[in-house]
């Protein structure tokens, strides 16, 4: 197992399709990040929403950005579903996106997820940010595409039981769906943990196409 310092990040750019689907990927982590330092910027972009999604996105990231050094939260109200058809619009988003925000790192969905909007905010984060270090994070659903991650997040239990807190609280138009519980969003993190040998019960994994390794002068 080989471990990677984050310390030096100073702007994190999270990218998600819809307004729960952030925190579910990457919570625990933003949360980890910003106990580590109160230097970091964020810019936090979610695509599709209506009236209602929308306030519970803003309330949440809100939330979980509470103690950022500085936050840009920008929800679209692209239709749910229909992403991938929409087409300029939804490009324009990206390119507009990259002239005022420029990330160390960034979080976005992960390319072999089958929710079509997923996959395609992965697709423009790649065809967008072509010299940056991007993570892309799991959502567990119906679709039961999750794979074998190769980049660890070890999380303490305050951060993994504020992550679940906060999707519950904050997402109630999804606490009637079969998959959105609390013992899913722990066991998915613990099981993670358990692949990554955490020190911690509790990890987020990720998928890390590619990294550049920065050697001594």
């Amino acid at each position: 197992m080989i471990a990677c310092n984050l310390s030096r990040v100073k702007r994190v750019l999270c990218l998600g399709a819809h307004s729960d689907d952030i925190e579910i990927g990457c919570g625990g982590t933003i949360l980890g990040l910003i106990e580590k330092s109160n230097q970091i910027e964020f810019y936090w972009l979610v695509l599709c929403a209506n009236p209602e999604r929308t306030m519970e996105a803003r309330r949440s990231a809100n939330a979980f950005l509470a103690r950022a050094r500085k936050k840009t939260i920008v929800v679209k109200p692209f239709r749910d579903g229909f992403l991938p058809y929409l087409g300029p619009p939804v490009k324009e988003c990206f390119e507009e996106l990259k002239k005022v925000f420029t990330p160390d790192v960034i979080f976005t969905h992960c390319r072999h997820d089958l929710h079509q909007d997923h996959r395609l905010v992965c697709e423009l984060t790649w065809n967008t940010f072509r010299d940056h270090f991007i993570l892309e994070y799991e959502v567990p659903k119906y679709d039961a595409d999750l794979r074998s991650p190769n980049f660890f997040v070890p999380l303490s239990d305050g951060q993994a039981s504020k992550k679940v807190k906060g999707l519950m609280r904050y997402f109630a138009t999804q606490r009637d769906k079969q998959w959105f519980s609390e013992d899913l969003f722990f066991g998915l993190m613990r099981l993670r943990a358990t692949e990554a040998a955490s020190p911690s019960r509790y990890a987020e994994a990720f998928y890390c196409r590619k990294v550049l390794l920065e050697t001594a002068n």
